[in-house]
């Protein structure tokens, strides 16, 4: 350590003189030769044996950090240090990071109306309001990673009312956070008209929502809608609530691997109507966990009158749910009828429940009954077999395609001159971020059995968003390769260049889309080149996941080829785009329910599968 210092520091003193020399200590690029991108290029010519130019779009993602600030972190990483500069170290390095928010001491004394509003910690809003109406016009509607906190929301009000009308509308990586939500609230009313609709990466929390509330009713218009990954958790939900409806109109319709919890939903409740009118309609791969649903509630209603509709796969849990109730009405109107059966966990239904009457007009495919111990006390009506064969027909030929974008797969006879295809929204969705220098992230942890000290450096508390994230990411990334599949994730260019010449060898070079022109409307297909000749090659293709710095997967997978065409607008015929294309030619191994069935209605092993490599992303092959 005294040696790596010792070192640092003369490292330091030789660029601080040779800084001064006017003119001196830059290349012919204009970059300072001590600079991590400055030593990226040198690595680069060194490990790259051929004359082919230096691909823009992947050293733009370079470390942006100088000389000094370079040698400065890698020393506090060495130290395990980093987490005492964290602010700078995210914003020198160009990182993803949530802002430490501080606590709010702001008063609202007198009704509020917020036209715009973001990232701010709001420790005691409106509790004790007596009446008025406060207004959240756009909430978050700026950042493009928003994190906002209301540790205390209208607890203990009368008679007030809450709006918010756009809620994180259509930002990429957000984070909310209620802690307690109108706890102890009287009368008045809460509404969520939009409440994250089109978010990228969702982490939604409310600790306690309306516990133990006196006639409040809460509406939630539009909760989730169209959102891409993630998951909204209450952990408790009405409990103790005394005749305060809830009403869900629109819950995850047309998400994506969107995950929902509800711990503690409507415990020891009197006379409360939930409504969930449309839950999880359309979704993909949707999973909604229900722990303690309606325990020892008291003469109250619950309705799903669409669950999970027209659902592909999806996996829900109902555990304990109606315990100890007392003349509780439930009715599921149309409960997971999806296209593709998902798994359903009933655990508990209605034990020790008095006067309950439950209805199920249709009930989803492989659904099953677990501790069904109180059948006397259920009444199930009208129980449709959606497992039949005409029903799982009709599903079949009106949904194969619905929940695969269009264009977003293809088949390898669609990349000819002339044809006209739909192009899928190839935009990266992912915050902006940048490759850290190799003599920095060498030095930091990279393994859940480390992840206190990752924590610790990134300021991601426990059961916190950035905690997710982080676990997600190493998960991924420590599980076993597929079969035939080769992989490593990699966090600086310095190491995707070396994994990929492991696979390709030192003549090798790499390729993406681009531009994102096209995404979203029908491309004619102009001049097609295949790499390698179109034969089988070998490629390593590499994909971003969510981390606080730039990190990518990337992984080789066998029987493949590679394409490159000019993408032209069919109206015009003019060049809009140059795009890359994979085929994976052995598809045996893929999930039955994998999209590009969905969308080609075929089935492992019988179809090869081609897609575009999207923006950011990249393959690597042998070069031409």
């Amino acid at each position: 350590m005294k040696l790596f210092i010792l070192l640092s520091l003369c490292f330091l003193s030789f660029f601080n003189n040779v800084n001064h020399i006017a003119g001196a200590g830059r290349d012919a690029a204009g970059e300072n030769p001590f600079s991590p991108k400055a030593y990226l290029m040198r690595y680069w010519s060194r490990e790259i044996h051929n004359n082919l130019p230096k691909p823009s779009f992947l050293f733009s993602k370079a470390s942006p950090l100088n000389s000094v600030d370079a040698v400065n972190f890698a020393r506090l990483a060495a130290e395990n240090s980093l987490s005492t500069h964290f602010p700078s170290f995210c914003s020198s390095a160009k990182l993803f990071c949530f802002p430490d928010l501080t606590n709010s001491l702001e008063k609202h004394d007198s009704d509020s109306n917020f036209i715009a509003y973001d990232d701010r910690n709001f420790t005691n809003y409106g509790t004790d309001r007596l009446g008025g109406v406060d207004s959240f016009k756009n909430y978050s509607e700026v950042n493009y990673v928003p994190v906002n906190s209301f540790t205390r929301y209208s607890r203990d009000s009368t008679d007030h009312k809450d709006k918010f009308a756009h809620y994180g509308t259509g930002r990429n990586v957000v984070d909310q956070s209620f802690q307690t939500y109108a706890a102890g609230a009287t009368g008045g009313d809460g509404q969520f008209k939009n409440y994250n609709s089109e978010v990228n990466v969702a982490y939604l929390r409310f600790t306690s929502y309306a516990d133990d509330a006196n006639g409040r009713p809460q509406t939630f218009a539009s909760y989730s809608e169209r959102s891409n990954v993630g998951g909204g958790t209450f952990t408790s939900y009405g409990k103790n609530a005394n005749g305060s409806p809830n009403e869900f109109s629109s819950y995850g319709k047309d998400s994506n691997v969107i995950a929902s919890n509800f711990n503690n939903y409507g415990e020891k409740g009197n006379v409360n109507n939930d409504s969930f009118t449309s839950y999880g309609f359309n979704g993909n791969v949707p999973e909604n966990n229900f722990k303690n649903y309606g325990a020892e509630a008291n003469a109250g209603s619950e309705t799903f009158s669409s669950y999970r509709d027209q659902s592909n796969v999806g996996d829900d849990t109902f555990q304990s749910y109606g315990k100890k109730s007392n003349s509780e009405k439930i009715n599921f109107g149309n409960y997971g009828q999806t296209f593709n059966p998902g798994s359903d966990r009933f655990t508990g239904y209605g034990e020790a429940a008095k006067g309950q009457a439950i209805g199920f007009k249709i009930y989803g495919v492989n659904s099953t009954f677990k501790e069904y111990t109180n059948k006397k006390a259920m009444s199930l009506k009208q129980y449709t077999d959606a497992n039949s064969e005409q029903a799982a027909k009709k599903l079949s030929g009106s949904l194969v395609n619905k929940w695969a974008e269009p264009g977003k797969f293809f088949r390898e006879s669609m990349l000819k001159e002339g044809t006209v295809m739909p192009m899928p929204d190839i935009r990266d969705k992912m915050p902006e971020r940048s490759f850290l220098p190799r003599t920095i992230v060498s030095k930091l942890p990279f393994s859940t059995s480390k992840i206190d000290g990752i924590k610790q450096i990134f300021h991601a508390s426990d059961n916190s968003t950035m905690e997710t994230i982080i676990k997600d990411s190493l998960s991924e990334c420590e599980r076993a390769p597929s079969a035939g599949e080769t992989k490593r994730c990699v966090a600086s260019i310095e190491d995707m260049i070396d994994f990929a010449s492991s696979v390709l060898g030192r003549n090798m070079a790499v390729r993406s889309t681009d531009n994102v022109e096209g995404s979203k409307q029908n491309i004619q297909i102009g001049l097609v080149k295949g790499i390698n000749g179109g034969r089988v090659t070998k490629s390593v293709s590499c994909h971003q996941s969510l981390y606080p710095y730039l990190l990518y997967y990337c992984h080789s997978v066998p029987k493949v080829r590679v394409y490159e065409a000019d993408l032209l607008d069919p109206t015009t015929n003019a060049k809009i785009n140059h795009g890359v294309a994979i085929c994976h030619l052995d598809t045996t191994a893929w999930s039955p329910t994998h999209g590009a069935f969905l969308a080609l209605g075929s089935s492992p092993g019988r179809i090869e599968v081609c897609h575009w490599i999207f923006e950011n992303d990249m393959t690597w092959t042998i070069a031409d």
